[in-house]
């Protein structure tokens, strides 16, 4: 992966419209992309188990978030309609989505089963 076209914040890479493309679905290696926004207080409780397992994966997995309000195409694409809603691509797919807060635990045997 090119870190030059992404911005990385807490090992959480920043995607948009422009880049999900290329840096997620044609990406070698699966990812797990957080919809969010600034305004939803559960995005906020579920940014700390996203960084957690950034951490966690960083050489495994790609982990990303995507601001639902200033990447309208990409959310559009994803049926993104309740947010946190986090995504998982292996192989350029969309394998799995769960929306709300959701225990790390949880994630975790997620991501596993798709490693």
């Amino acid at each position: 992966m090119n870190q030059e076209n992404i911005t990385v914040n807490n090992d959480v890479a920043s995607l948009d419209d422009d880049d999900f493309e290329k840096l997620v679905i044609q990406s070698k290696r699966p990812a797990l992309v957080d919809f969010w926004a600034d305004w939803c207080q559960p995005c906020h409780r579920m940014a700390p188990t996203v960084k957690k397992l950034a951490e966690e994966y960083e050489d495994r997995i790609l982990v990303a978030k995507m601001e639902v309000d200033t990447n309208p195409i990409t959310t559009h694409k994803y049926g993104i309609r309740s947010i946190p809603a986090l995504l998982f691509f292996r192989d350029g797919q969309l394998v799995r989505q769960i929306v709300g807060v959701r225990p790390q635990e949880e994630i975790v045997r997620i991501i596993e089963n798709y490693l």
